[in-house]
């Protein structure tokens, strides 16, 4: 991206063609307004507040419309429960939002959608939310907020024990009893899945990489279904963490060497939280993937893949708005634990804050090693709905976890309590499987368990009150007052030929659609425990063949032996060819197995690779074009290899979240033939256009033109001079960037449309001829974006592509965005990646 130029000649150029634009847009005066009619009650206080000084705001509008969850309720196994649930929620919020989002279509406003809530973020003005409010179909309109993590401190750091079996326990882990389950019932959260919601997480933290469910157990990693960046703030697909809050969280959950309460347990985490606060759209998508985990890319989602237990370290205001989602993931049987807040001064009654202190959600208080509630810790009742609040307490004072850059830090707060419950649920739904999924009976056993506190100052009793809820947290009662319905499986799995033990091995227990999973330690070994039943167990570990027993009958409190062996395989050479989106070889292209520990190659000027010593399996081999990725996506295909492969990538076409691709065109350029009168430096114009142009599934009859080389849908830009990679929240949202950058079209230019074709198959070009860039006049170029009727594909071409960088894109944005600015298929930015007589055609997904 280049610098705007001097204030000296924005001062002039710029101030003349907003007033231009504006005077034009805006029309003559009406008559005298009429009095403002009262604010609706379905808009909150805080929204009405940014809208009375004249300002957008971006806002929720909830829908009234909630799917009906029992469904999911009565299913039997988490993935039926997991499943049903997203199902029903995902085709409500699709029927109920129809209207709204036909609505906002028509008016041009932006807008992304939630199933797991029913809401759609938008952003505008106050005319807009006084129209929303008048809609029989809204609930209320809530303004965006931001949540704020706890601050950190009492740093402490050193060389602490990360062996896989703790060795000493953190004192948290010890007062809630976690290592006494751990001896007592060979159970540190074997099969059990838990997440957070959080900044993020340092997965390849020594005492956090072991249970990594990314972790493929081979020195690979697969991050797709098993992370989520919403924010954006990751640069890569792995997961980070910018502020240190979420590796500590997730190290009291499931960390080795004595700082996790649940260290046999796998994890995955979602980054809801940019740095320091989290903002409600990056929550509510990743409250949505946690109910149905996708890909990096936040497509094709699998709610089979959900975690068992989620973690919220977070909170704040007494909002209802997070109310739906913690409502969906109970029904779908995911355990939720959310912290009270630190706005506590340990006198003062009803400081705890949503969503720990909303009715629906497991709220935790926080007390010290003293035994003494933390000073901090939100007290209850509820000011969201009068409940009792927190329900339960947890350490929270100088909890010492893992932290960001392989370390560890004494940290307080509830979001420190939080981790300590959720773990502790993992223990127990390890030890009682036959609880896995039961919210209510959960909630129950570990309040029964919990250790009792009179404090009633701030209300309810001596066994349940609004300081400690039903007391301190003792997972060994609860867990010792379990169903005892499970049988006990161990076992260690060798080398067949050798006899030596096997880590990292996947061991699969399957019976019907209940499917429990554990890794073995580096002696090899394993611990489960399962539901009484017959099961499948299947094993497999890179370099091995996978074994499958069949029939394993296992009896209620059984305590049964089921020592697997693996016969290690021959490995051959996988070699090949890669091809760009074109045809032709591609030099710089990655090739890698994602789910086998063969080191990355890359593509030489042929386009040819080699990947010699490839274990015989079957593994999926994913091809990434190096950057700038212009129209080349990434390739994946499914490799048996079982002997010397060849294998022939021939790269598709690049597509953003919506199915649009991206691929080179063959070159017809349209002249222009009729002049628009758009001219000047940062000006627009607004065109009628000859048939409706439907972009990202909005069908428009006008468009904006402007000078910088954008078409925008949804209303004209002034001043959008500086270019930014797409996507991007910030407007101008709804554009098609055929060459966005800061340009003037003078005397010696013009932009000009032109219309060919018949009625169902025309085609209409916006061309800017022979335009400036306002860093050096003396540099212009010639290029267009051409409609197609037919077929909804939009094709930008270019001529006058020189040797000055800014001819071949070196400055500009090329590309395509949604209306809400959360979708794009960028072709480049700030790339000299154009050449004369070229052509990118963008063609929308075909629907049925």
């Amino acid at each position: 991206m280049h610098l705007p130029p001097s204030p000296r000649r924005r001062s002039a150029a710029w101030a003349a063609a907003v007033v231009t634009a504006a005077a034009a847009l805006i029309g003559p005066p009406s008559a005298a307004a009429a009095p403002a009619p009262a604010p609706s009650p379905k808009v909150d206080s805080a929204l009405l507040d940014t809208l009375g000084e004249g300002e957008d705001s971006t806002f929720f509008v909830v829908l009234k419309s909630q799917a009906d969850l029992s469904g999911a309720k009565r299913r039997g196994s988490h993935a039926a429960k997991t499943t049903a649930a997203f199902t029903a929620l995902r085709d409500k919020a699709r029927g109920s939002q129809r209207s709204l989002r036909a609505f906002l279509d028509k008016e041009k406003v932006g807008y992304e959608s939630f199933w797991i809530a029913n809401a759609l973020k938008v952003t505008g003005d106050e005319e807009l939310v006084d129209e929303l409010a008048r809609r029989s179909d809204v609930e209320r309109i809530v303004q965006e907020r931001h949540y704020a993590l706890d601050a950190t401190e009492s740093a402490v750091t050193g060389d602490a024990a990360t062996d896989a079996d703790p060795v000493t326990p953190e004192w948290g882990v010890k007062d809630v009893k976690a290592d006494q389950v751990w001896d007592q019932y060979e159970d540190r959260g074997e099969g059990i899945v838990i997440a957070n919601i959080d900044s993020g997480v340092q997965y390849d933290h020594p005492a956090l990489v072991g249970n990594y469910r990314g972790n493929n157990g081979d020195g690979s990693f697969t991050h797709d279904y098993n992370w989520y960046d919403p924010t954006g703030q990751c640069t890569t697909s792995a997961p980070c963490d910018n502020n240190g809050h979420g590796t500590h969280t997730m190290g009291t959950m499931a960390g080795a060497g004595g700082v996790g309460v649940a260290p046999g347990a796998k994890w995955i985490a979602a980054k809801g939280c940019e740095s320091t606060s989290c903002s409600d759209s990056s929550l509510l998508a990743a409250g949505q993937w946690i109910l149905a985990p996708t890909d990096s890319n936040g497509r094709n989602p699998r709610p089979d893949l959900a975690p068992d237990i989620v973690n919220n370290s977070w909170g704040g205001g007494d909002t209802t708005f997070y109310q739906d989602i913690v409502e969906a993931w109970n029904a779908a049987g995911i355990f939720e634990a959310f912290a009270s807040g630190n706005d506590g001064d340990g006198v003062t009654c009803s400081t705890g804050h949503a969503p720990g202190s909303q009715a629906p959600a497991y709220g935790v208080g926080a007390y010290g090693s003293d035994g003494q509630i933390a000073k901090f810790s939100g007290f209850g009742p509820s000011l969201v709905d009068g409940s009792m609040k927190p329900n339960i307490s947890a350490p929270g004072v100088n909890i010492r976890s893992t932290w960001p850059g392989s370390t560890y830090k004494a940290i307080n707060g509830t979001s420190m309590a939080t981790p300590h419950v959720a773990g502790a649920v993992a223990l127990l739904w390890s030890a009682a499987p036959s609880l896995i999924g039961k919210i209510d009976e959960t909630r129950q056993i570990l309040n029964d368990g919990a250790i009792d506190v009179d404090d009633t100052h701030c209300g309810g009793t001596a066994d349940a009150n609004n300081v400690w809820g039903e007391g301190k947290l003792d997972v060994l009662a609860s867990v010792n007052a379990a169903p005892r319905s499970a049988a006990t499986v161990t076992g260690t799995v060798r080398d067949a030929a050798t006899g030596t033990p096997v880590s990292g091995a996947l061991v699969d227990f399957r019976a019907g659609d209940v499917r429990r999973q554990v890794t073995t330690a580096a002696d090899g070994t394993y611990t489960l425990h399962v539901n009484a039943g017959t099961y499948t167990v299947t094993t497999s570990r890179y370099g091995y063949a996978t074994a499958a027993a069949e029939g394993l009958a296992l009896t209620t409190g059984e305590q049964a032996t089921h020592d697997i062996a693996l016969g290690a395989v021959p490995t051959h050479t996988v070699s090949g060819t890669v091809l760009d989106v074109t045809g032709k070889p591609l030099k710089g292209a990655t090739v890698q197995f994602t789910d086998a520990p063969v080191t990355p190659v890359t593509t030489d000027a042929t386009g040819a690779f080699r990947l010699p010593a490839v274990a015989e399996g079957t593994f999926t081999l994913r091809t990434t074009p190096a950057s700038p990725a212009l129209c080349n996506g990434v390739h994946s295909t499914s490799v048996t290899v079982d002997g010397d492969e060849t294998v022939t990538a021939a790269l598709p076409p690049r597509t953003d979240t919506s199915g649009t691709s991206c691929a080179p065109a063959a070159y017809r350029w349209i002249n222009g033939t009729t002049k628009t009168g758009l001219t000047g430096d940062e000006n627009a114009k607004t065109l009628a256009l000859p048939f409706p142009v439907s972009f990202y599934g909005t069908s428009y009859t006008s468009a904006s033109v402007t000078t910088n080389g954008l078409v925008n849908f949804l209303a004209p830009r002034l001043g959008d001079y500086t270019n930014v990679a797409l996507p991007s929240a910030a407007q101008p949202n709804g554009v098609v960037a055929a060459l966005w950058d800061d340009l003037i079209v003078d005397k010696k230019a013009t932009v000009m449309t032109a219309t060919t074709g018949t009625p169902g198959h025309r085609t209409f070009a916006i061309v800017w001829n022979n335009a400036a860039f306002a860093e050096d006049t003396t540099a212009r170029i010639t290029f267009e974006a051409v409609f197609d009727e037919a077929t909804g594909a939009i094709t930008l071409q270019y001529q006058g592509v020189g040797a000055d960088s800014r001819t071949k894109g070196g400055s500009a944005t090329i590309g395509i965005e949604n209306q809400a600015g959360t979708d794009a298929l960028g072709y480049s930015f700030d790339q000299t990646v154009l050449t004369d007589h070229s052509a990118i055609r963008f063609t929308p997904k075909a629907t049925s």
